[in-house]
């Protein structure tokens, strides 16, 4: 009985794995599929692979699209494998790893929102773990999702959203006074500040993931012309081979979608926190507490 029980996990977790790792095959058949060769250099946006007709707009399904939701639904097989077997004792590596990112993200959040926010940890995980994931997708010849100004633009609009909620909590009169603070001069750039505030964050993500793959082709490029050039004379297939492309690229690719890729998930992270805890008016937010509370207290005593 034990020894089928050993043999059904190991069989979940072997269908966790590949449940993790499909999502990426399929993009890359998807790719090499669709893929039209082409030559020197060309960069280019997210491939449309399909529109479907909509009453205002078409709908573009992008390649950036499809391959977020392969990032998606491969972190979903990966927390389900890293969850699979818990136990009160940490028996598995795979436990003591999900702890430490269970813990070191809790510790961020309380560290950054305070203690109010803690059940932001997830959310906060969900969002460093997507971003990396996106960027990383380069590493394998696909197209990073962070390198489209659509997905890293609804994740900046879906924290504006946050933040305004969270600002509203002070309410809709404390929230619309101080857009005229500290003087009501100010109101015009005020407005202009909240509404930058998405712009930012979006165009920092999204800027700094395609700066760093577009510099990447264009090196690799003049490093296959200039190979050209100084070992073109070889004969035979010794002159078409590009030998000042090894090893460079492979340097760059490990901070532009590595180091790079890693640094913008957290920076975006740490910007979600600080606008979301920042715009919060907890004072504001407790006094309101407390006159609701009082109103409820005065009506129960009037009834009784």
């Amino acid at each position: 009985m034990e020894q089928k029980m050993n043999i059904r996990f190991k069989i979940t977790d072997v269908l966790y794995l590949i449940g993790a790792v499909l999502p990426f095959v399929f993009c890359m058949v998807l790719k090499i599929l669709t893929n039209t060769p082409s030559e020197g250099i060309n960069i280019t946006g997210a491939m449309i692979y399909f529109t479907i007709p909509m009453p205002l707009q078409n709908l573009l399904i992008t390649e950036a699209q499809i391959n977020s939701w392969a990032v998606i639904i491969s972190i979903f097989f990966l927390c389900l494998y890293f969850t699979h077997g818990l136990s009160v004792k940490a028996n598995l590596k795979r436990q003591i790893i999900a702890e430490w990112i269970v813990e070191k993200t809790q510790s961020l959040v309380s560290t950054n929102m305070g203690d109010f926010f803690k059940g932001y940890a997830p959310f906060i995980a969900a969002i460093m773990g997507i971003s990396a994931f996106s960027s990383l997708m380069a590493l394998l010849g696909l197209y990073a999702p962070t390198s489209d100004i659509n997905i890293v633009g609804g994740w900046a609009i879906l924290t504006f959203a946050l933040i305004t909620y969270y600002k509203l909590k002070g309410g809709l009169g404390n929230y619309l006074k101080g857009f005229t603070e500290p003087i009501f001069v100010m109101l015009p750039l005020n407005i202009l500040g909240e509404v930058a505030t998405p712009v930012s964050m979006a165009f920092r993500h999204y800027g700094n993931v395609l700066s760093g793959s577009v510099i990447a082709v264009l090196i690799a490029s003049a490093l296959q012309g200039l190979s050209n050039l100084v070992f073109g004379w070889l004969p035979g297939i010794l002159g078409d081979i590009p030998f000042l492309q090894v090893g460079l690229p492979a340097v760059l690719s490990v901070y532009f979608d590595i180091f790079s890729g890693c640094m913008q998930a957290y920076i975006f992270a740490m910007l979600t926190m600080l606008n979301i805890s920042g715009g919060f008016p907890q004072d504001e937010y407790e006094k309101r507490l407390l006159k609701k509370q009082s109103k409820k207290n005065k009506k129960i005593n009037s009834k009784i």
